[in-house]
């Protein structure tokens, strides 16, 4: 399974590229990693290096700790906190994805919101001229009444 490591954290080499290499299909490459995956197949990597479940909170944290730790005991301080080197850098590139993520979220959703805006304008617009408009019918019907009253059509006077 050593083609295996080469495609899952911390190398992520392309899986065609390993493919080229080692020899062995594509297809077969991503079967085990499939099988891996769903626990069916040993990977050889041993389950304390694959990174906890945490959030993005946690994981920002520690981020920002680590990189108040000198160098040289960065190890030290990993070991600690059960931490591998390929953690930091796995989650630093997903809050980097999430980031960037939610960046475009927020300006499809401004773009959204400036478009209902708009929206919004243009159906009160319509509405006051429709309100003004009955206004203006119920006036008209009001004065055809008291005509009505005034001067009847089938020629009776009050």
């Amino acid at each position: 399974m050593l083609t295996l490591h080469k495609v899952l954290p911390p190398e992520n080499r392309p899986v065609n590229e390993v493919s080229r290499e080692t020899g062995i299909s594509v297809q077969t490459i991503y079967k085990w990693m499939k099988q891996a995956k769903d626990g069916i197949l040993k990977t050889g990597v041993p389950d304390e290096t694959i990174p906890k479940e945490k959030s993005d909170l946690e994981k920002f944290s520690i981020l920002l700790e680590s990189r108040s730790i000198a160098e040289d005991k960065k190890g030290e301080w990993l070991r600690e906190n059960g931490l591998h080197a390929e953690h930091l850098t796995v989650w630093e590139q997903e809050i980097a994805r999430n980031m960037s993520t939610k960046t475009e979220d927020n300006e499809s959703l401004k773009a959204a919101n400036k478009k209902l805006e708009k929206d919004n304008r243009e159906l009160q617009k319509e509405l006051k001229r429709k309100e003004k408009a009955l206004a203006e019918m119920a006036a008209l019907y009001t004065l055809k009444k008291k005509a009505e009253e005034y001067w009847p059509e089938n020629g009776d006077e009050k």
